[in-house]
């Protein structure tokens, strides 16, 4: 999976909430191609985004309906009882897991980690794989939510005032200087043709 910024994660997320698992059912989609997984998490702290609410389903690939399983690497699994914080994203199949495993994180007497995975998560740009992200209170990872989405606004805020500012148009004292052999061959080819003019009229007819 390539790896995605703790930045862009938050940004990305239509919502970002804390819950506990209270019910899972798998079942085939319309067309019998594809399990489903439909998880109800009770939440217990938005972080961002969604209205207040008690409880929210959200949907991932794979599970298992009698005796036929589906697996997809990287995708999340919740188990009922626990705890977790999730970044969730909208589809046109309802509300779902952000980055999958990379949008989910266990949480375990107030303590957010990653949750465990099988993936393999890149770093595209350096072409390695990236180290899980340190555990850190639920306290201190709601800071860092609030600390990224206070620097997307100050980017965003940089881009607007960077657009916002006058287009210098260059003097023409400048453009001669920049362009000064191409001014002194014009000249030249000006005294050359003026030098002819002079010299055919001076000349005895």
């Amino acid at each position: 999976m390539k790896a995605a910024t703790f930045d862009q994660k938050v940004e990305n997320a239509a919502s970002i909430i804390v819950g506990k698992t209270v019910k899972k059912e798998a079942r085939w989609d319309d067309a019998h191609r594809w399990i489903l997984t439909y998880t109800t998490i009770r939440i217990e702290r938005v972080i961002k985004g969604l209205p207040a609410q008690q409880e929210v389903t959200i949907v991932t690939p794979g599970g298992q309906v009698g005796d036929v399983r589906q697996d997809t690497s990287g995708v999340p699994e919740f188990e009922e009882g626990s705890e977790h914080v999730l970044f969730l994203r909208n589809t046109n199949r309802g509300l779902t897991v952000l980055y999958f495993d990379q949008g989910a994180y266990d949480v375990d007497n107030g303590t957010v980690r990653p949750v465990a995975s099988d993936a393999v998560t890149i770093d595209t740009q350096r072409g390695m794989a990236v180290t899980p992200e340190e555990p850190r209170t639920l306290d201190r990872f709601e800071r860092d939510v609030r600390d990224s989405e206070r620097r997307s606004i100050m980017n965003r805020m940089a881009v607007v005032r960077e657009q916002k500012k006058p287009r210098n148009v260059p003097s023409l004292l400048a453009t001669l200087v920049k362009n000064e052999y191409l001014v002194l061959l014009a000249l030249a080819g000006v005294v050359v043709a003026t030098w002819q003019v002079v010299r055919s009229f001076g000349s005895p007819r």
